[in-house]
């Protein structure tokens, strides 16, 4: 079985994220210069795939990850230490507000262009959301370019059963889970938070998947995904507002009518 992640790049969240319309559509202020990570959403898928990876003997884990190669190499150098994966490079934008539909594209394309892949034992890892685009729809979108039906989205657990089908707890409303049973590969899970923790950096996995991500950045192919057919009038950061208003010998409970006209006004 093969487990392919989708997993892209975010700025660091304790960085000042400014928004700015650039030449070519809304971007970041100094986006380049922003220290970047693995996006949280799709951290846990990674983690969940190799997880799984280590029971399952004989399964490899794919990372395709699309984002600029600069950022990509500064990201996978610390990566690389957490868990055994194979990369797959795509050198393009990675920002808040490209397409969905075409970040899927590109994506499905590069899942497609692995040699030897079998879609039919393969299963489709990613971030039920992002952390930067969170559209929501990618990894649907993936998989149905990818031709596979078989959908989970906001997925908290996943179990191998002995007859190898798939136990898969998804959220949904109301705080609650639902519990579904596929029969295996393939399939696409949208990832949630998972269970796992970040794993330890480990030097050795570190160095033997550097062999392979080097090479992978250096013949990663151009993917210029755009903002689409969207167009933005204006980006800016939220206003803040604050009222600040001194009373003394007040009861809370007019205290607490007039907080809540505020609100509502």
């Amino acid at each position: 079985m093969n487990i392919i992640v989708c997993g892209s790049l975010v700025p660091d969240p304790l960085q000042t994220l400014e928004p700015i319309a650039g030449p070519t559509g809304p971007a970041l202020k100094n986006e380049m210069m922003l220290p970047s990570w693995l996006d949280p959403w799709a951290g846990h898928a990674l983690y969940e795939a190799a997880n799984l990876a280590a029971k399952t003997p004989g399964t490899k884990v794919y990372l395709v990850s699309l984002g600029p190669k600069a950022k990509l190499q500064q990201v996978m150098m610390t990566v690389a230490q957490k868990v055994p994966f194979e990369l797959v490079a795509l050198d393009g934008p990675a920002g808040g507000f490209t397409d969905a539909a075409e970040t899927a594209a590109a994506l499905a394309a590069a899942i497609q262009s692995i040699p030897g892949l079998n879609l039919a034992e393969t299963l489709v890892f990613g971030g039920w959301e992002s952390a930067s685009r969170g559209a929501g729809a990618t990894m649907q979108i993936v998989g149905e370019i990818l031709g596979v039906t078989e959908q989970f989205q906001g997925v908290d657990s996943l179990e191998v059963q002995p007859d190898g089908s798939l136990k898969i707890m998804e959220r949904v409303e109301g705080g609650k889970h639902q519990i579904s049973v596929c029969s295996g590969a393939p399939a696409v899970l949208g990832w949630a938070t998972g269970s796992l923790p970040e794993p330890r950096n480990n030097p050795q996995v570190g160095m033997a998947n550097m062999r392979g991500i080097m090479p992978s950045l250096q013949k990663a192919k151009p993917a210029p995904v755009t903002t689409g057919d969207i167009a933005f009038a204006s980006v800016s950061l939220p206003k803040q507002t604050r009222d600040t208003k001194i009373v003394k010998d007040t009861p809370p409970e007019d205290i607490a009518a007039e907080i809540v006209a505020w609100i509502k006004g």
